[in-house]
């Protein structure tokens, strides 16, 4: 028996900048009686969190093992620049990464776009958080690139962000242990994929065929009943010959004498 199993309630991990609210409001109301857990966790965290069973499944950043984890992808989010309202950066619409070269950008151990090296100039050092990292764009020491989301979620009323092109962009997938796929996960698969409540995908499919079968065996056992077409009556002619006698002697068409 699995822990979804055992304890009628699900537990969905989310990193800093996923939006699940749209999904669990789904859920609460398909499915009332499972009360549905969040787990907030940092991007880095939320593999081991859903491999130590403490969450059921994840809206996580990818990339993640798929030797260990099943994967749905749900959006690719837009990157952007940080920086103080009145930065020079602002007069642009957007920006390419070779508009920062000579801009101090941070790269805070928690980042999740993946490079290396950051265009610009390097930091003295990192810092340890994207949050410590925006302390800094409002200190006005530097710039900061991280996902759209992240950017939002860290608001400043002094600090402001703009589009960065061809930076790398960060992916945002429902993610679950391959070995773990319970009911429950499937049940907020198909919410997640915008299945309505009555899909025949998923676990309640066969359910769904049985219903739609039942109709048709009923009508197999019992036909419904109908009025037998009235036999004709008989007339006593010939339909070939127009008239009562036996064939050819009715009348036919009159000759021409010869």
């Amino acid at each position: 028996m699995t822990s979804s199993e055992e304890s009628p309630s699900f537990r969905l991990a989310y990193v800093p900048g996923a939006t699940p609210a749209k999904w669990v409001r789904i859920w609460n109301e398909r499915l009332p009686d499972v009360p549905l857990t969040l787990v907030q966790v940092s991007a880095a965290e939320a593999s081991d969190v859903m491999r130590g069973g403490e969450a059921d499944a994840g809206i996580v950043r990818l990339p993640v093992d798929r030797t260990v984890f099943s994967a749905i992808p749900l959006y690719t989010e837009t990157t952007v620049v940080v920086v103080p309202k009145d930065h020079v950066v602002t007069a642009a619409d957007e920006v390419s990464v070779d508009d920062l070269a000579d801009e101090v950008v941070f790269h805070p151990l928690d980042d999740v776009l993946g490079w290396e090296q950051p265009p610009g100039e390097p930091a003295f050092e990192r810092p340890a958080t994207t949050a410590d990292a925006i302390e800094l764009v409002a200190a006005g020491v530097g710039l900061l690139l991280v996902p759209q989301s992240l950017a939002r979620l860290h608001h400043r009323r002094d600090l402001t962000y703009r589009p960065v092109v061809d930076a790398p962009q960060s992916s945002v997938a429902l993610s679950w242990p391959e070995d773990a796929t319970t009911d429950l996960v499937e049940d907020f698969i198909g919410i997640v994929r915008g299945r309505t409540v009555n899909s025949t995908r998923g676990r309640t499919a066969p359910q769904a065929q049985a219903k739609r079968k039942q109709p048709d065996a009923a009508a197999g056992r019992q036909k419904p009943a109908g009025k037998k077409p009235a036999a004709k009556k008989s007339t006593g002619r010939n339909p070939r010959s127009g008239s009562g006698g036996p064939k050819g002697t009715g009348r036919g068409k009159p000759r021409r004498r010869s």
